[in-house]
């Protein structure tokens, strides 16, 4: 259409230079991570805490299984959402901005794709101890379809209508 208005986001970004562009995608990322990253270190720090109570002792081997699982995905998903930040320390004023905005926006989606095991076993621990391992099963099984379609799906399904734009690194 002749009259087509533009999109919100797009507008002015044509005229925007690269080096605007590339702030601007470093500081977008940094907001989503400051987001993330509060709650994956809560999670993992109260994880590293089970252990140590009494009930603890009460957990059968596999959930004791289930739970090393848990805490392995959200230590190793807290680490790579702080990477990025070590990253920009190790390579601040060397103008590698583009590839530090790829590589940290590749490591975020793999640290948020290990926030979401760490959540779904996380899951699985508290219904298999209070309501048996079939309710637990369940809830890994909901906690599953949840994230493959909140987290991927959706943002996949949307994003095939958006044509990429020239000079955007791809994140």
């Amino acid at each position: 259409m002749a009259n087509e208005q533009p999109r919100p986001d797009d507008i002015g970004r044509d005229q925007e230079p690269p080096h605007k562009r590339l702030d601007r995608h470093w500081n977008e990322l940094l907001q989503e991570l400051r987001v993330t990253q509060g709650g994956v270190q809560i999670l993992a720090g109260l994880l590293y805490t089970l252990p140590f109570q009494a009930r603890f002792e009460a957990v059968d081997q596999a959930q004791r299984w289930v739970y090393l699982g848990a805490v392995s995905f959200a230590t190793l998903s807290a680490a790579l959402l702080i990477a990025p930040v070590a990253f920009h320390r190790a390579l601040f004023r060397r103008r590698l901005r583009q590839n530090l905005i790829r590589v940290s926006a590749t490591v975020t989606k793999l640290g948020l794709a290990l926030l979401a095991l760490s959540l779904t076993l996380v899951s699985v621990l508290v219904f298999s101890v209070v309501a048996g391992w079939v309710a637990a099963a369940v809830s890994g099984g909901v906690a599953v379809l949840f994230f493959s379609v909140v987290w991927l799906a959706l943002p996949l399904g949307w994003s095939r209508g958006s044509p990429e734009k020239e000079g955007e690194p791809k994140v």
